[in-house]
């Protein structure tokens, strides 16, 4: 049986680029960019207005009740217009393009309209309310690095520079699987020795965030269907991720089965709670990567976010963060294996403070619907309330 820290760097070394691909622009949501994305003109590409108001040449005001007639009005989205006049303003709407020969724009706060002029109530100062060609970014300056994650905020760069499809990271092709004889439908009605299936729909909710579509299968505890099956899945797919059949029980028939295909298993056991039996392993003919997890809902839950959410970012590029938090209450664990508590998180100050969640074991569902994540305690470790930072792993977006 391997430490914690062995574990997750054989997992680690057996991440694999799977390439890239082009999407949609609004398929790219989630997404890991993989091009250097360049400004194709200046942002902004001409002197816009900021304010509903008049356009106006600075050089033409001599005192604060100035009077201007209106020769014009500039909408945004029409083209640009020329002051002829000093004497005279334009108006223009917000987002418009600042008349030629117009150096300020005066909001209409700031003014008052009398017979067809414009005065000003206000000193004006050159300059004000424009916000300049290029001052943003010029064109060809460089507005996104490959490895950032798209969000809604990307997206919005991507459209302004015309990306109607973007070059992104290739996600793996995964298959969740659950196995067990017990296990029935959501929408079945249980027989007192049955339970509804949770941990492959946990696992499909997991990866849509990562937006990744994964396909469900179930298998039944049985070597020769387990084997036919898998045979076909394991060729099909880059990832398997399965839930239950690795423990010690006469019908955990996994290792035995991947044994048979020429899966090359990696490591099988670790030293941690909850989550020990995990397995883990390698097709290489294929580069197919197996995690097989404990079936017991909170070890799967667990064990993807120690194991599975790294290898996918050092797959995609992307880093995994790190938290610590502080703790609540003091805390001593005195086994020889790394121990993931769920906790609740608070602030105070400034800081994360991370309180225990009481529950009744790895197969505590209601338990785990209450945690924002892990705290991570090594072998005998003893930590004090509130004087040290352990190591956090947030399974929550607040956090």
């Amino acid at each position: 049986m391997i430490s914690f820290k062995t574990a997750l760097q054989k997992v680690l070394d057996n991440a694999q680029d799977y390439g890239d691909e082009r999407v949609d622009l609004i398929q790219s949501n989630n997404r890991i960019l993989a091009e250097t994305i360049i400004a194709d003109r200046d942002f902004p590409p001409f002197d816009r207005a900021t304010k509903d108001g008049i356009a106006i040449n600075s050089d033409g005001i001599l005192s604060p009740n100035q009077t201007f007639k209106v020769s014009g009005i500039a909408q945004a989205g029409s083209p640009q217009q020329v002051l002829q006049d000093n004497a005279e303003c334009i108006e223009v709407m917000t987002g418009a393009m600042v008349p030629e020969n117009a150096d300020t724009v005066v909001m209409y706060e700031h003014i008052s309209l009398d017979n067809g002029a414009f005065s000003l109530l206000k000193p004006v100062i050159k300059g004000q309310n424009i916000h300049y060609t290029g001052s943003d970014i010029v064109k060809s300056k460089e507005l996104l690095k490959p490895g950032v994650q798209i969000t809604a905020a990307e997206i919005g760069v991507l459209a302004s520079v015309g990306k109607s499809e973007v070059l992104v990271k290739k996600s793996p092709k995964i298959a969740v699987i659950a196995t067990g004889n017990e296990l029935v439908e959501v929408d079945e009605k249980p027989l007192p020795y049955q339970i509804r299936k949770s941990n492959s729909f946990t696992l499909k909710g997991l990866l849509a965030k990562e937006n990744i579509s994964a396909d469900l299968y179930h298998l039944v505890d049985e070597p020769d269907a387990l084997k036919e099956t898998l045979e076909v899945l394991v060729t099909d797919y880059d990832v398997l991720l399965l839930s239950g059949g690795v423990s010690k029980g006469k019908f955990d028939f996994l290792p035995e089965t991947f044994d048979a295909l020429g899966v090359e298993k990696i490591f099988h056991k670790v030293l941690q709670r909850p989550g020990k039996p995990f397995w883990f392993g390698k097709l290489k003919s294929k580069n197919t990567t197996v995690f097989s997890f404990p079936g017991n809902p909170v070890s799967t839950f667990v064990n993807y976010h120690v194991y599975f959410k790294p290898w996918l970012n050092k797959t995609l590029g992307v880093a995994t963060p790190e938290f610590t938090v502080f703790l609540n209450e003091s805390i001593h664990n005195k086994t020889d294996l790394t121990l993931f508590v769920g906790v609740t998180i608070s602030i105070h100050n400034g800081e994360l403070f991370a309180k225990i969640v009481t529950t009744t074991g790895s197969g505590d569902l209601i338990g785990l619907s209450k945690v924002d994540g892990f705290i991570r305690l090594g072998p005998k470790e003893v930590l004090d309330e509130g004087k040290n930072l352990v190591s956090f792993i947030p399974t929550r977006e607040k956090v």
